[in-house]
């Protein structure tokens, strides 16, 4: 591993730890914000989650990407990037090089993502409600978003910001349809009870309690900021986790695939956007 002593064993440590973070993240959706979202938005929005990981699981199986990593690359870039990596992991028994890969990969177009959307956007002439839908639909991680479409002008970070929240609620379907269909190839005819993971009971149950608790905002506030600290965290024993040589042979191919359906989706999005406002 990297900079990680041989004695200590990070694998045991992120699932658990993943899990909380993840219900701790559940204060921090804002639901009556989230089901604002507009049902010809709300068409696209699905759409483009359904392409985003047949895309990846095809392309993943002709680049010869394992399963495990092309689904975890398809759900961040399908929802919200590392949250939606960090949720799906547990309930499909992920290794920690298989969410390292997919992580650097989606972390990596993150960064390029900041830089060259609101470039794009400019060169393209975009309305400001064209560009904040294009950025909450095609960039992966919520900061990314929120930070282009700030550089962009204030409507489109309020159309960003919306749409973006509404986008990362599909972690909750996602990771329980992963866990149900994990749990039915893995296990024998005789045992095959799907369960909903708890994590994703405590995510909702989360969010709930924030809805119908407002007056506790500020605790609220206190727990997600605590809890996006502790998916940092769970994120660096993931990278120290990891072997160069295990990078090594993986190569290239994650990298690509996850460039391939980010490319895809964003010609995809954008072209359903710009039809929308012609019509």
């Amino acid at each position: 591993g990297v900079g990680m002593p041989a004695y200590v064993n990070p694998s045991a440590w992120v699932k658990r730890l993943l899990a909380n973070a993840i219900i701790g993240l559940g204060f921090g959706v804002q639901l009556d914000v989230a089901w604002q979202v507009t049902s010809a938005y709300l068409s696209l929005m699905v759409l483009s989650i359904v392409v985003t990981l047949v895309l990846a699981l095809g392309l993943g199986r002709l680049l010869r990407v394992d399963g495990v990593t092309s689904h975890l690359i398809g759900s961040g870039t399908a929802i919200c990037g590392g949250s939606a990596i960090a949720a799906v992991a547990p309930a499909m028994q992920a290794r920690n090089d298989q969410m390292a890969l997919a992580l650097g990969s989606i972390f990596t177009l993150n960064a390029i993502a900041l830089i060259i959307f609101p470039w794009l956007g400019n060169v393209l002439d975009l309305s400001q409600t064209t560009f904040g839908a294009w950025a909450a639909m095609a960039i992966h991680d919520t900061s990314s978003v929120v930070g282009a479409a700030q550089a962009y002008g204030d409507e489109a970070l309020q159309t960003a910001t919306t749409l973006k929240l509404a986008r990362a609620l599909w972690i909750i379907p996602l990771a329980l349809v992963t866990g149900w269909v994990y749990q039915w190839r893995t296990r024998q005819e005789s045992t095959r009870k799907l369960k909903v993971p708890g994590f994703i009971i405590g995510y909702v149950l989360a969010m709930v309690v924030a809805a119908m608790l407002p007056q506790l905002d500020s605790v609220y506030h206190l727990a997600f900021g605590l809890s996006k600290q502790l998916l940092v965290f769970c994120l660096y024993l993931v990278g120290a986790s990891i072997t160069w040589a295990r990078l090594r042979a993986a190569g290239w191919r994650p990298l690509v695939l996850a460039v391939s359906i980010w490319v895809a989706i964003g010609v995809f999005t954008l072209s359903w956007l710009l039809t929308m406002t012609t019509f």
